[in-house]
């Protein structure tokens, strides 16, 4: 018997995620998502060498069951997730690949089917929601200013998620991925839904970005996105993707992140600034 291809393969990468990805993945699980009644998507959760991996099972364990949620190793483990998740997409079917670079982003209700019906408005759609982290201020200043864990916690349970999906807004602000505002372009798409084709058209990410965390992957891999020939971008601006905090290498202090080395790189890579 021949399986029914999915309308949607959605990447989860993720390293030493043990407390935030139960969350991303019941974010995106049938019980929470909404509008998804017709829809076949399944989830693929790539881990990428952490030191100790949660077993598959839980993985899945705060996700509705009839989610179809399947873990994988990668083969060539590194620092940074662009191989991960180019291996990873390479194991789905699905007609529409959906990524997100980092597990501990978690999404609103209507991400997933909104998103989807973005890519019918044309033949060449992408969709992507807007970023924002979770607590008071963007994580490089709140983080060494005392935020952590067991206040991000609280705020969850304070917003009554995940019984209030929408809740997450109250509690957060807005991430470096949109510099001016909600209503202009993007540098960066933490959760991004496109075409199969234009995948392959790319690629998918480029890996020769190696250093922590990708450095700069996500944007080029975006900017990238928008230099295809016709292709029309959909910005849903009343979802998001919200980052948990983490030990993540570009949510860091201004003190200790590595910025000036994630520009090298990108200028070594691309021959601009």
């Amino acid at each position: 018997m021949t399986l029914r291809r999915p309308d949607l393969s959605i990447v989860v990468v993720s390293y030493n995620m043990r407390r935030e990805l139960p969350r991303t993945l019941q974010s995106l699980s049938r019980s929470y998502q909404v509008g998804i009644d017709d829809l076949r998507y399944e989830i693929i959760v790539v881990d990428n060498g952490s030191d100790a991996p949660l077993p598959p099972r839980d993985w899945s364990a705060t996700a509705s069951t009839d989610t179809a949620i399947r873990y994988v190793q990668s083969p060539r483990a590194s620092v940074s997730p662009a191989a991960a998740i180019n291996w990873a997409v390479r194991q789905t079917r699905g007609r529409a690949v959906g990524v997100i670079l980092d597990g501990a982003r978690m999404v609103t209700p209507g991400a997933v089917s909104l998103g989807m019906r973005a890519l019918a408005l044309s033949p060449r759609a992408c969709a992507l929601t807007p970023a924002w982290h979770l607590g008071p201020q963007h994580q490089s200043i709140s983080v060494p200013a005392g935020y952590g864990p067991d206040e991000e916690d609280a705020l969850l349970r304070q917003a009554d998620w995940p019984n209030n999906g929408y809740g997450l807004f109250a509690i957060s602000c807005p991430a470096g991925a949109n510099p001016s505002g909600m209503f202009d372009t993007p540098n960066e798409a933490c959760f991004l839904i496109l075409k199969r084709t234009l995948w392959a058209e790319l690629g998918g990410m480029d890996e020769e970005f190696d250093s922590p965390g990708g450095g700069l992957v996500a944007l080029d891999f975006f900017n990238r996105v928008l230099t295809l020939p016709e292709v029309t971008p959909v910005v849903l601006i009343g979802e998001g993707s919200f980052h948990q905090v983490h030990r993540g290498v570009t949510t860091a202090s201004a003190e200790t992140r590595p910025f000036s080395h994630l520009e090298e790189e990108y200028r070594r890579i691309r021959n601009i600034p």
